[in-house]
C-alpha cells in the first residue's frame, strides 16, 4: 500500500513543483490580477491586533505589483512621510485599493492629485489611508485607531459598491497563497464557476449586499453614522465621494444603492457626490481599467475622478 501511495503522489508532487517554478518564470514576463493581489497580502500586509480592521500594511516595506513601485511609509501609508507639524491643511482620505491607487504609479494617483491640485488655492497635505481588500467598517476603524492621531481638518471617505460586504474572516488555508499554481488555477476554477452558475452575476452579487438585513450594509450604515458622529464632535469636515464600478457606465446598474448610501449620509448631514458622471462619457469602459481582467481605475480614470472631485473637497476646506 505504501509503495502505491508513493508512486501515486511522486508524480503529483513533481508536476506541482515543476509547475510552480515554470509558472513563477512565465509571471515575470505576464501580470495577472489574482497572483498580484496575493503578492501584496504577502508582501505588504500583515494581520492587525484589531479585529474590526482585520489586516494593515507592514511598515517601511516596498513591492513592485502590476507593474509599478509600491512604497509603505512607516506609519503603513503609500505616501509620503506625515508632516511632523500640520503647518497647513490636512485631510485624511479613507478607502480601498481604489484609494490606495492599485495598480498605478503614486504620482499618478487621484490621492496625489488632488494633493497637488488642491495646493494651488491652499497649501494641502493628503494622507492617504487606502489599504486593498478594506471595507466602510474597516476604514472607519483604522480612522479612529490612526488617523485621528493626525487632527485632520477635513476627512474624505471614497466609497465603492462592494464596501458594504462584511469584514472578512482569516482563512485557515491562506498559506496556500505562498504557491502561485494554487493562485492561478484556483482564480480559473472560480471563473468558471462564475461562467456557468445560472443567474449569479456581479450585478446580483453586489445588489444582493444592500437587502434589507443584510450583515455587511448594517454595519457599514453603523460605521457611517460614527464616523460622521466622531467629525462633528471634533469639528473635522467630513465628505464622502461615491466611485464608480467601472464594468458599465452608460446604464449605471448600482443607482439604487448608491442613493441608499447619499440618504444614510444626508440624514447625518454629511455632504456626498457620486463621479459616475464625470467617466460614464468614455464610451469603452474597458480603456480606464489597468489591466484587461482588472476593472481597478487606471491613471486615466484616476485623473477624472481627481478633476472631479476637485471642487467639492475644496469647497469643505474653505476658511471662514
Amino acid at each position: 500500500m505504501l509503495r502505491g501511495l508513493v508512486l501515486v503522489l511522486l508524480p503529483v508532487v513533481v508536476f506541482l513543483a515543476l509547475g510552480e517554478i515554470v509558472l513563477r518564470v512565465y509571471l515575470t514576463q505576464r501580470i495577472f490580477y489574482d497572483v498580484e493581489m496575493s503578492r501584496y497580502a504577502q508582501l505588504l500586509k500583515q494581520e492587525s491586533q484589531n479585529p474590526r480592521m482585520g489586516h494593515e500594511h507592514r511598515p517601511n516595506e516596498s513591492a513592485r505589483l502590476m507593474g509599478v513601485d509600491v512604497e509603505i511609509n512607516s506609519v503603513g501609508l503609500r505616501d509620503e512621510e506625515p508632516r511632523p507639524v500640520a503647518d497647513r491643511h490636512r485631510i485624511v482620505f479613507l478607502g480601498d485599493s481604489l484609494t490606495f491607487g492599485w495598480g498605478v504609479a503614486e504620482e499618478e494617483t487621484f490621492a496625489t492629485r488632488l494633493e497637488e491640485s488642491l495646493s494651488v488655492q491652499t497649501p494641502t497635505e493628503v494622507l492617504n489611508f487606502g489599504i486593498g481588500n478594506y471595507n466602510t467598517t474597516q476604514e472607519v476603524e483604522l480612522f479612529l485607531e490612526k488617523g485621528l492621531a493626525y487632527e485632520p481638518d477635513q476627512v474624505v471617505l471614497f466609497y465603492f459598491i462592494n464596501d458594504a460586504e462584511p469584514v472578512p474572516r482569516k482563512s485557515r488555508w491562506s498559506f496556500l497563497a505562498n504557491f502561485r499554481i494554487v493562485t492561478f488555477y484556483w482564480s480559473r476554477i472560480k471563473q468558471l464557476a462564475a461562467r456557468w452558475s445560472p443567474g449569479q452575476t456581479f450585478q446580483a452579487y453586489y445588489a444582493g449586499l444592500y437587502e434589507e438585513g443584510q450583515p455587511g450594509w448594517t454595519a457599514t450604515t453603523d460605521a457611517l453614522v460614527r464616523l460622521a458622529e466622531v467629525c462633528r464632535a471634533r469639528g473635522m469636515d467630513l465628505r464622502v465621494v461615491l466611485l464608480p464600478e467601472l464594468h458599465a457606465l452608460e446604464d449605471y446598474p448600482f443607482d439604487r444603492e448608491y442613493r441608499m448610501v447619499s440618504e444614510v449620509l444626508r440624514r447625518e448631514g454629511v455632504p456626498v457626490l457620486d463621479v459616475t458622471s464625470a467617466l460614464s462619457m468614455v464610451s469603452d469602459p474597458q480603456s480606464l481599467w489597468v489591466s484587461p481582467d482588472d476593472a481597478h481605475p487606471n491613471a486615466e480614470a484616476h485623473r477624472r475622478i481627481a478633476e472631479a472631485s476637485r471642487d467639492f473637497i475644496a469647497d469643505g476646506g474653505k476658511v471662514p
